[in-house]
This record gives structure tokens, sequence and C-alpha cells, in this order.
């Protein structure tokens, strides 16, 4: 309730209640009651020019905040202006500059997981399976999106398992995990963000039983798991960007037929020229030297490939397509989409 509301509310005739009291069941002090509001004419003018001014300068330049929408009154209108008033003036016609502002990731963590350690500061990692990692990353699709979750080993940047879904639940990570440890072999530390996908039991509990150490960044810090972020840059402007899947089955054959690309023939500066699948140990060197390129897409996954390699050259027929305005547009404004109802899509010759 307003003051002008709480002062007519007040019966300066009554008999029995005096002034004092209703002031006080009102909560309105003596002094508003007597306070006569003086009306200046000549002052509102001016404040509703500035306000005419202000709504010009913002259609047709939202971006403008406080001290951009002064130096632009002055230049344009000759209204010399204080920035608090205008930030008053803006507030009272509800506008607000358009900038980037913190936006909401994929890493909300759940209230009631529990946090660990970051164990990655200051540590020297010099050999495979001494720490593997894995983040969630979205593909935008014609209608909707896809979620894809990725575990990779740090030192060697190979890709061990990969998954897609379209809800951002911890079933789609945890099966990602399993198809990683199913090759037998094990890292000495485990790294993702505070995501409440990895901080759920069901995804924590596979690593406490195989008697990993876990680690998770610090809120707020990419860095702290920057390899698997480069891969996500990698994968978005070398196919994802490049194809701008329409569907989730498009995306689900382009993207396993980019990781077997990945693993096996991209080769890294940082790894001396070399491709992840042979420094992690999935081919010798022999068999990189002695044409690992032209051997199918079968022969690698029989090799070691694993879960990441397609299983055949022909299971991901999608066309190489100039992306859209819109598409080309999206990959610099991205926005963390909506959650959506799930829908699964097989691998091509899987069960």
């Amino acid at each position: 309730m307003t003051v002008e509301q709480r002062r007519v509310m007040v019966d300066a005739g009554h008999g029995k209640v005096s002034l004092s009291r209703q002031c006080s069941l009102l909560a309105l002090s003596r002094s508003s009651l007597y306070y006569q509001p003086r009306h200046d004419a000549e002052r509102a003018a001016i404040e509703q020019q500035v306000l005419n001014a202000i709504d010009a300068l913002y259609t047709a330049r939202p971006h403008l905040g406080r001290y951009g929408m002064t130096d632009a009154l002055a230049e344009q209108y000759q209204m010399h202006v204080n920035p608090k008033r205008v930030r008053r003036l803006m507030k009272k016609l509800g506008l607000s500059a358009v900038y980037p502002r913190p936006r909401k990731n994929l890493s909300q963590p759940g209230r009631n997981h529990r946090k660990y350690p970051y164990l990655l500061r200051n540590l020297a990692i010099t050999a495979p399976d001494q720490v593997w990692c894995a983040d969630i990353t979205y593909i935008r699709l014609y209608r909707g999106f896809a979620y894809l979750v990725a575990v990779m080993d740090w030192f060697s940047r190979c890709v061990l398992a990969w998954e897609l879904s379209n809800t951002l639940d911890a079933s789609f990570c945890v099966t990602a995990l399993q198809h990683a440890l199913s090759r037998s072999r094990r890292p000495e530390i485990f790294n993702t963000d505070q995501g409440s996908q990895f901080t759920a039991e069901a995804f924590t509990q596979v690593l406490v039983d195989a008697g990993i150490a876990i680690s998770m960044d610090g809120a707020g810090r990419a860095f702290d798991n920057i390899m698997v972020e480069r891969l996500w840059r990698t994968v978005k402007y070398e196919d994802v960007y490049l194809r701008d899947y329409q569907t989730p089955v498009e995306a689900r054959l382009g993207l396993e037929r980019y990781f077997g690309y990945y693993n096996h023939l991209r080769r890294h500066r940082s790894l001396g020229r070399r491709t992840p699948a042979s420094v992690y140990g999935l081919v010798s060197e022999s068999q990189e030297a002695g044409g690992i390129e032209r051997a199918s897409m079968r022969d690698r996954l029989e090799d070691g490939g694993g879960w990441s390699a397609a299983t055949s050259v022909a299971a991901a027929p999608v066309a190489l397509r100039a992306p859209s305005a819109a598409a080309t547009a999206r990959s610099y404004m991205e926005t963390i989409p909506p959650y959506s109802k799930r829908v699964t899509v097989q691998r091509m010759g899987t069960s």
C-alpha cells in the first residue's frame, strides 16, 4: 500500500480514534500525513521530453546503458542529464540495455550431491590412463537440441567413449563411462565439472567401485578441464558447424564418423604429429606408418578403435552442407537450450 493510499484512509474527524493512533495503525508518519506535494509543471515537461528522447534512442540502439544514453542525449538532443537521472528514467520506462549477461550453463550441481576436490592442480600428466576427463556440450539441431558427452584420455586426447541424448539426465553419462571402462583400462584420476550428471551417485559410484580417484573443477572454472573444452571447439568447428545437423539421427551418424576420424586420422602437433589412437596405444606406430589411414573403419574397430569409431565407412552418409545464416549466427551466440523429451537413437551396426 502506498503512502498516498494510507493518507486517504485517515479520518481527521473521527471522534474515537485520534490522528496519532490512526497513523500508528497505518504505519504512517505524522509528517507524511500533513505533507502537501508540489507540482512543478515546467520540471514535469522537461522530464517528459527526456523520457521521449530516451525512448527514441533506445528504439534505435537498445545496447545503450545509462552512460551511453547520457552521451547520446547530450550529442543528439543537447540534453545534459545526470547519469543517475537517466538510470531512474530508464527504470521508469522499463528499459534495460542489451549486453552479454552471465548465462546459465550445463554445470548445475545437485543440491544434495557430494562435491569432490580438484586433484589436477600442479600435477604433471605424463602418460595415458593417468587422467581421464568428461564433459557435456550440446548440438543445436533444426528443431531442438542434442546433448553430447565424451570421455577422453587427458594425455593422448583420445576419445574413449561418447553418447548422445536429448535430455540432461545422468543415464547417458553413466553409459558413456561404462563403455570407456569396458576396455579393462582404468585411469588413476577421473576429472569432471560439478554438473548434476557427474555428481550424481549413479555416476560417482561407478568410479568408486572401480577404485578411481574423483576430481572436480572449481565452480565456474572451465580451464580446470581445458582438454575436453578444447575438444568441443574442435568438434564444433571441424564438423558440427560445417554440417549443420538437422535431426538426432544425422547428428549421431555424423559424430560417429567424425570421432573415428579424430581418433585415427587427425594428427596433433602437441602429440608430435601422431594421432590420439596411436599415442593411447589403440594402434602401433608401425600400423600408423604403414597406412592406418587407408584401413577400413571396421578394421580399426577390430584393432581396438572402440566405442567412438564407426563400424563402416558408409555408416554416416551425412553430406557436407554450407551452414545457413542462422546456423552461422548461432555458432557465435549459442544459448543453453530447454529440456525436452528424450528420444533414443541407436548406433548403426549395434543392438
